[in-house]
């Protein structure tokens, strides 16, 4: 065997290697996120509304992780006492407390704890509605577990905890962040990126603002199902490519993100609808909302796109790379398919 042979032979087992590599690498965060599921990591939501002078009725919704719930409890303060006892049902993947209480001070200048919120990964949503029409929403976070309630609250308070929300859930939506990886291997011209990560946003912005407002409404676990069937089928148009071969998601790339966003938008829609929004300012925590999970989408592209680029001024990225991490996509996705098509039947 000639030394240029060999050479070619080794540069082939070089560029092998670097893309088992990659399907190590990328193998092992999708299980992680596998491990987590997609949503998993759901808020915690606590609604407060005043019925009547110091009588209020409270709504305690938790995630539930199969058949357990997470170990929440909401605590105020101030001297308060029980009207009724503490009714539970779950619903989905959680599980809805509700009861009624009376304070026997005011409970603006109180302060509300979710104890345990600290031992979890997730955060927790409260809104409190008083007799005046006077709003209170707080994100709470594992870090800061308790809020201060202030007798009023500004239209940029609301705006920045629901613009917290979106960022969460992209964050932590493990199906919506693969989907717009499987779509940047698919375009690699950053012209066409745009136009289909912009077709992307006004697709699921759409369906977001209709669902949450109840102007269309789809069952959640066959949309989660289909979501997850989205991403499997980005990941062939990535072997398809590959291969030289061309199709629609190929040759016009936005179509296929907006048919998908709009699917992509019912998901969204029913993690907004589990946090609840505050009656007096809808269309401000959705239209933050919406801003955060676009600020969250931008951010996770820039990452991807910044590794990608200090990555190749290290190593040559081989061509088979791409291949590996659309089979590594395809199979988490493929996973998560079968197991919301599973929990559709049980």
């Amino acid at each position: 065997m000639s030394a240029l042979a060999q050479r070619s032979m080794l540069v082939r087992a070089v560029r092998i290697g670097t893309a088992l590599v990659w399907l190590i690498v990328l193998a092992a965060a999708m299980l992680f996120s596998v491990s987590v599921s997609a949503h998993e990591v759901r808020p915690a939501y606590l609604s407060i509304q005043e019925d009547a002078p110091n009588d209020f009725s409270v709504i305690f919704k938790t995630p539930m992780q199969g058949n357990a719930r997470l170990a929440l409890t909401a605590l105020f303060s101030g001297r308060n006492e029980m009207v009724t006892p503490v009714a539970s049902h779950p619903t989905g993947d959680a599980m809805v407390q509700t009861w009624r209480m009376r304070t026997l001070e005011p409970l603006a200048g109180q302060t509300v704890l979710i104890d345990g919120l600290q031992n979890t990964m997730t955060d927790a949503l409260v809104h409190l509605l008083l007799a005046n029409g006077n709003t209170w929403t707080a994100r709470l976070t594992p870090g800061t577990p308790s809020a201060l309630i202030p007798a009023s609250q500004s239209i940029w308070d609301v705006f920045i905890t629901y613009v917290g929300q979106g960022i969460s859930h992209i964050a932590f939506g493990f199906d919506h962040l693969l989907f717009v990886a499987g779509l940047m291997l698919v375009v690699r011209d950053w012209r066409k990126l745009v136009k289909a990560i912009t077709a992307f946003t006004v697709a699921h912005s759409i369906t977001l603002t209709c669902a949450t407002l109840g102007w269309v409404t789809l069952p959640s676990r066959p949309v989660e199902a289909m979501i997850a069937m989205s991403i499997v089928m980005v990941a062939a148009e990535v072997v398809r490519m590959e291969r030289g071969q061309l199709s629609l998601a190929i040759v016009r790339p936005w179509i296929v993100a907006f048919a998908f966003g709009l699917l992509h938008g019912f998901g969204f829609a029913g993690a907004l609808v589990e946090l609840g929004l505050p009656q007096g300012d809808i269309p401000l925590a959705l239209l933050a909302f919406n801003i955060g999970v676009e600020l969250g989408q931008l951010a996770f592209i820039a990452v991807l796109l910044s590794a990608v680029y200090c990555l190749r001024r290290l190593v040559a990225i081989p061509r088979e790379a791409a291949v590996a991490s659309a089979y590594a996509i395809g199979i988490v996705a493929a996973f998560w398919c079968a197991q919301r098509l599973d929990a559709m039947f049980l």
